[in-house]
């Protein structure tokens, strides 16, 4: 009995073993795929604290396009689920501890010819896509709920009413939920929270709860730093 208690404790030891060598050589590999990506894109610039599963992402840079990644950024290791797209002249930062969670849904972050869009430290995003034409800030601790949309360009509708872009700012530590489309020109203040499937087609003051379609505010919200 003790000897098949040695054997089976000696078996586990061995596939602990194995999977460490595994994970540890595929982490070798995903360092060496990011390090190709800087070589083969001058704008591209990945801190060496930010996970290797960026490897997984995918990543396009146009000629002129900067991405900048900070330290300690995380994501999940899910091949094709975190899109990161900067085109010419475009400019995208994402800001030191920023967690990107994909496995709900895919993460797309695109910034257009010419447009800057920018997460700061420690924001949190789940599943979203966030376009920016002109440019789209996201501060400090901002959290953003999967199928949410944040665009910073309306659509045209005709001769006289062509497509407008304008700049979309996310305060700081402020929570927008699921399913919610924030419009061109849009600022929503510091430490507020948007219920999930709102429409934010007017800017929001700080510490506002807002919902609704179009949202509006519905009370009051304290300091979140401390929350988090």
């Amino acid at each position: 009995m003790a000897s098949r208690t040695l054997a089976t404790a000696f078996e586990a030891r061995l596939l602990s073993l194995g999977w460490t060598v595994y994970l540890r050589a595929l982490q070798a590999w995903d360092r060496l795929r990011l390090w190709w990506l800087m070589r083969t894109h001058p704008g591209l610039s990945i801190h060496p604290t930010a996970t290797t599963n960026l490897a997984a992402a995918s990543i396009w840079l146009a000629p002129g396009a900067t991405l900048r990644i900070g330290p300690h950024v995380e994501t999940d290791r899910l091949p094709g689920r975190l899109v990161l797209r900067v085109e010419a002249d475009a400019e995208m930062e994402i800001g030191a501890g920023s967690w990107l969670r994909t496995d709900v849904e895919q993460i797309r972050l695109v910034a257009f010819s010419g447009g800057r869009l920018s997460l700061g430290r420690d924001t949190w995003l789940n599943g979203c896509q966030l376009h920016a034409k002109q440019s789209i800030e996201v501060e400090e601790g901002a959290m953003i709920g999967p199928g949410t949309r944040i665009y910073d360009a309306n659509h045209g509708i005709d001769d006289e009413h062509p497509e407008q872009s304008l700049p979309v700012r996310i305060g700081e530590f402020t929570w927008i939920a699921s399913d919610v489309t924030v419009l061109a020109g849009i600022e929503i203040g510091g430490h507020c929270v948007v219920g999930s499937r709102a429409v934010v087609n007017r800017s929001i003051p700080p510490h506002t709860l807002a919902v609704g379609a179009p949202a509006k505010p519905a009370g009051t919200v304290g300091k979140r730093r401390a929350f988090m």
